[in-house]
């Protein structure tokens, strides 16, 4: 582990209120693990931004499966990009609607491709992309 270093931060006050208040509504301990929560979120958005990075994450879709040939198309483009989804689950949300969850990791360019060619499918509802980090450069 990293040697620890002690900073200061200096803001307004109305800053710093909201502040503590947002950080006891989300369950930190203290400032400092908040700060630095948020120092490695920025840290992930520049990964996510170069498109050769490698990262992992999600992509969720909610669909109608009665729409003719969809659930064949979903799957063909899944195994398209076998190198780069890890994992599926699939749930039945009820008689007409499911959910896909995919697990991905590979560079972020690829994730946002297949994420937008999966989600553009006529009779995908709703799909979002869910990208986070590897953890190695953070």
């Amino acid at each position: 582990m990293s040697k620890l270093i002690r900073f200061g931060i200096s803001m307004n006050e109305q800053l710093l209120e909201k502040f503590d208040r947002l950080i006891v509504q989300k369950g930190y301990n203290n400032r400092s693990e908040a700060i630095r929560d948020l120092i490695r979120s920025q840290l992930v958005e520049l990964e996510w931004a170069d498109e050769d990075q490698e990262v992992a994450g999600t992509i969720t879709l909610v669909y109608d499966h009665h729409v003719k040939g969809l659930s064949d198309l979903l799957t063909d483009l899944q195994h398209d990009f076998h190198d780069l989804i890890l994992s599926t689950m699939h749930v039945h949300l009820d008689h007409f609607n499911c959910l896909e969850v995919l697990v991905i990791q590979g560079k972020a360019g690829d994730a946002k491709k297949v994420a937008e060619k999966l989600i553009s499918i006529k009779g995908v509802k709703h799909g979002k992309l869910s990208i986070t980090s590897t953890g190695k450069n953070i």
